[in-house]
């Protein structure tokens, strides 16, 4: 057990490095939105931000086997870090098929969240994806999910809305929202988990 201080000073100085590029990133995407470079910061004060180690077993049929199925990540950013196996694909919105995403050496693959998309007022938009597992070779992937306060209240930004661009969704707490689909992770399958498409405003109108 001696080595487990050391694991655990690495993960957090991994995780103080990753929220620094989170940053960066939201500082990003708001400049691109037009607006403050910080506008972002104020709901990440309190955040529900956390890592997950992912370990992927060889499967002799991998045709029949997910790594983790079909889901657009709810929060604000996913940066992923993965091995040289990979295995993540998503799906094309032109043709919904599914693309095998390429493993680049010493990068990271930025996932925009349900958040963001609804932030934006889907300027941005969250991108349905999958893992499938390899035949042969075991994978590793280490995912950081970039997630605001859980009483965070998540709508599109006053400053994007206007007449010509009016509000797509209702306003949802993120604490909440995340509970619910917490839970509908663990029902039927049958049973459609909770969406950010259930609170557009199309959706109300249908």
């Amino acid at each position: 057990m001696a080595g487990v201080p050391e694991l655990r000073e690495v993960s957090e100085d991994y995780a103080t490095e990753m929220e620094r590029l989170a940053f960066k990133l939201m500082e990003l995407i708001a400049l691109s939105l037009g607006l403050q470079p910080d506008r972002f910061h104020g709901f990440f004060k309190d955040q529900t931000t956390f890592i997950r180690l992912n370990h992927y077993p060889p499967s002799p049929f991998p045709h029949l086997a997910l790594g983790v199925g079909r889901h657009k990540d709810a929060g604000g950013l996913t940066i992923l870090a993965q091995d040289e196996v990979g295995g993540l694909e998503v799906k094309r919105k032109s043709d919904a098929e599914w693309t095998w995403v390429m493993p680049t050496p010493n990068s990271y693959i930025i996932n925009v969240g349900d958040i963001i998309q609804v932030w934006s007022n889907d300027a941005y938009e969250s991108v349905e994806h999958r893992v499938k597992v390899n035949p042969e070779k075991e994978r590793f992937s280490i995912p950081y999910f970039f997630n605001p306060g859980h009483y965070t209240i998540v709508k599109p930004l006053e400053e994007i809305v206007n007449e010509q661009n009016p509000a797509k969704f209702r306003p949802y707490n993120w604490g909440k929202f995340l509970a619910n689909r917490k839970r509908s992770n663990f029902q039927k399958l049958d049973v459609e988990n909770l969406q950010i498409f259930h609170f557009s405003v199309s959706q109300l109108a249908d």
